[in-house]
């Protein structure tokens, strides 16, 4: 099978553990910065950060729109976290200039779950992961995470907060979608490349792959 090439956006954010992940299921993974760099990539990784921040460095790269042309070709991309809000056609709880590239039809609100001091693991239900194989729910990672408050119709939903914790314990989030996909199209309000758990890179890497 043909090793495809997928980029991880550079300009800020957890860039090496996206790299590590990716390199771990069988891709070759390099870094995006430049728009020839973006041209080349089979598929493109938006990884966790300030949605503000890489907003602003991708219009100053010039990349944005660059990004926003190859989603509409097809590019599959898959946004954690910060890049979840970037892919949301609308956004909640944004400042009053954020921008996004877009192609999910979703509405995200982003830091859903609170502050950095609010931030926890759980282990999820993910639909395509845990029904397959072994199985087995996906270890993640919220740190200053946004959610998806709605979701179009083209949107399959892949993972929700559940109804307790691993304890037992009720939670407040339950039902919030956390993981949609939309064609070639994956986001995450979670970090998988975080606890290690390397599964949704997988499962982005085989949507890249034509799997």
């Amino acid at each position: 099978m043909t090793t495809v090439t997928i980029g991880v956006l550079a300009l800020q954010g957890d860039v090496r553990e996206h790299l590590a992940a990716l390199e771990s299921v069988g891709a070759r993974a390099v870094t995006v910065r430049r728009p020839a760099e973006l041209a080349a990539v089979d598929g493109l990784v938006i990884p966790g950060g300030e949605s503000t921040t890489i907003d602003k460095l991708l219009r100053i790269f010039e990349l944005a729109d660059l990004l926003q042309a190859r989603i509409k070709e097809g590019l599959p991309v898959y946004g954690s976290c910060a890049g979840m809000i970037l892919l949301a056609d609308r956004i909640l709880d944004g400042t009053a200039d954020q921008q996004t590239v877009g192609g999910m039809d979703v509405v995200v609100r982003r830091n859903a779950f609170g502050r950095q001091v609010d931030s926890f693991e759980t282990d999820l239900e993910f639909a395509g992961i845990s029904d397959v194989g072994d199985g087995g729910p996906v270890r993640t990672a919220f740190i200053r995470a946004p959610w998806i408050e709605e979701a179009g119709a083209d949107v399959d939903v892949l993972a929700r907060i559940p109804a307790v914790d691993t304890q037992g314990r009720p939670v407040a989030a339950a039902g919030r979608i956390v993981a949609a996909r939309q064609g070639p199209l994956l986001a995450t309000a979670f970090h998988p490349e975080i606890t290690g758990d390397t599964r949704v890179h997988g499962l982005f890497v085989g949507m890249v792959a034509g799997g």
